[in-house]
């Protein structure tokens, strides 16, 4: 990736913190990072330092069972199995239970989630997946043209990241708002006459911003607002 296309992207990470919540989580499989270590062991022993790596493994390997064995023979002489057959099995035993925890772990996480994702939220999650469409289409892109085909190039880049930077602005900004409204609904419907006056500046703002396409996410955070005066004025009908 170009370097003006670093730090465009919304991630996961960032997405859960904007919105405080477990957003787009998967479900940790524990060997995946173990393939990926092995992976990265296996690169490197085929490059030129291939012997160190191959040593410092098998050195780790070794060192690790001799403790293993040492401490087994101190504090379970009572254990008849060898020693290497009952570290496979702990082994085993460990990463069944750690698998088992991390998808109740998950399953959570997705129950807390489900109880807060508004509809104003779903909507912005979406506009989030279609803006880091749009960042990875231009990285393609940016490799199809290294690759030797200068045809491709992208005409009037540097406009196009200011707009995807405006974008972005708006998208946590729109994200923040979202949060802020969810987190504090319940005061705000007790305290409707207190945001009277927040709710008209973010429609002047709307009114300033409605002519541009970047403006357009900020109406949606407006919307948000306005989903809970509507709340608002349908709750106070029934009492």
């Amino acid at each position: 990736m170009r370097n003006d296309l670093h730090g465009l992207e919304i991630s996961q990470r960032e997405l859960q913190i904007l919105t405080n919540l477990p957003v787009k989580d998967e479900l940790i499989i524990i060997s995946n990072p173990l393939n990926q270590i092995g992976k990265q062991i296996i690169k490197k022993i085929k490059g030129s330092e291939g012997p160190t790596v191959v040593f410092l493994v098998f050195s780790t390997f070794v060192f690790s069972y001799l403790v293993f064995d040492i401490l087994i023979k101190l504090f379970a002489t009572w254990i008849t199995i060898p020693s290497w057959l009952l570290l496979i099995i702990l082994c085993l035993l460990g990463g069944g239970i750690t698998q088992i925890f991390l998808y109740f772990w998950w399953k959570k996480r997705l129950e807390i989630l489900k109880n807060n994702l508004t509809n104003s939220l779903q909507i912005l999650l979406h506009d989030v997946d279609r803006y880091n469409s749009i960042i990875k289409a231009i990285d393609i892109n940016d490799q199809i043209e290294e690759a030797g085909n200068p045809g491709v190039s992208i005409k009037e880049r540097e406009k196009v990241l200011e707009a995807l930077q405006l974008t972005r602005n708006d998208l946590v900004r729109a994200l923040k708002t979202e949060r802020i409204l969810r987190e504090n609904k319940n005061f705000i419907l007790r305290n409707t006459e207190l945001f009277v006056n927040n709710l008209a500046t973010l429609t002047a703002m709307q009114v300033t911003e409605q002519a541009t396409e970047h403006g357009r996410l900020l109406n949606e955070a407006l919307q948000i607002a306005l989903d809970v005066q509507y709340e608002m004025q349908k709750l106070q009908s029934q009492e």
